[in-house]
């Protein structure tokens, strides 16, 4: 009867810690359950902050071609010039100096002379013209005084050898000039009369005097060359004077 008695304190005893493990149990998951209850709330309460994309500094991770640098906040370093061999390289434009730190030269000042037009032929000229033509013919220089008929001697009517020819009696010419007229122009060119009065000895000692006027003209179009700006004789009206 006692063995009975003391296997049911037994059961007794153990019922009650199973009784009080359940009571724990129970105790704790309502703790938890109250904890996660609490946190769904918080949850619901504050949002939760996004996610930023790419790196902390905005850009790309991984930026591409054209894509700009971070800006920093401080200057870029200034680019150094390129140096070969102990020189400035040539090639380099932001340095502005030629190999060896020499400064381009800067350009040469125009010069005035150069840029300043000829001086316009003057009637003074043409008056020089008739006299060198004189000049010419009695040095016996027929071909410079041909050269001083416009277009190559051509407008005398007469090639070289016939003009030389026609001073083949000739001793000397004497050649008062006169006073010229006034420029006139024409299309393309510019014209003076210019009237002489000459008196020519020929070998045989006769003397024959003539009177009237070279007409002398130069050319003013673009293009012309100084050969044709220059007064050359264009034509000539020469009358013998009878005694």
């Amino acid at each position: 009867m006692n063995a009975i008695a003391t296997q049911m304190k037994r059961c007794a005893a153990a019922l009650s810690v199973l009784l009080l493990s359940a009571s724990i149990l129970a105790a704790c998951g309502k703790d938890d359950a109250d904890a996660a209850k609490q946190g769904e709330t918080d949850e619901k309460g504050l949002p939760a902050p996004a996610r930023a994309s790419g790196s902390v500094t905005g850009m790309p991770d991984d930026p591409g071609p054209g894509t700009a640098a971070p800006v920093t906040g401080e200057p870029p370093p200034p680019e150094m010039p390129i140096v070969i061999d102990g020189e400035l390289d040539p090639a380099n434009p932001e340095t502005g100096l030629l190999p060896g730190g020499v400064e381009p030269e800067s350009d040469p000042a125009p010069d005035d002379s150069a840029s300043q037009t000829a001086a316009e032929p003057t009637p003074e000229d043409a008056i020089a013209v008739v006299r060198d033509y004189y000049d010419s013919i009695n040095s016996g220089s027929f071909a410079r005084a041909y050269s001083l008929w416009s277009d190559g001697g051509r407008s005398s009517g007469q090639s070289p050898e016939q003009f030389a020819a026609g001073f083949a009696e000739t001793a000397k010419v004497d050649v008062e000039i006169q006073q010229p007229g006034r420029v006139d122009a024409a299309a393309g060119s510019r014209y003076i009369e210019v009237p002489v009065a000459i008196s020519a000895t020929r070998k045989d000692g006769s003397v024959r005097k003539y009177v009237g006027a070279y007409t002398l003209r130069r050319a003013v179009v673009d293009g012309a060359s100084a050969e044709q700006r220059a007064w050359r004789i264009g034509s000539a009206d020469i009358r013998e004077v009878k005694p």
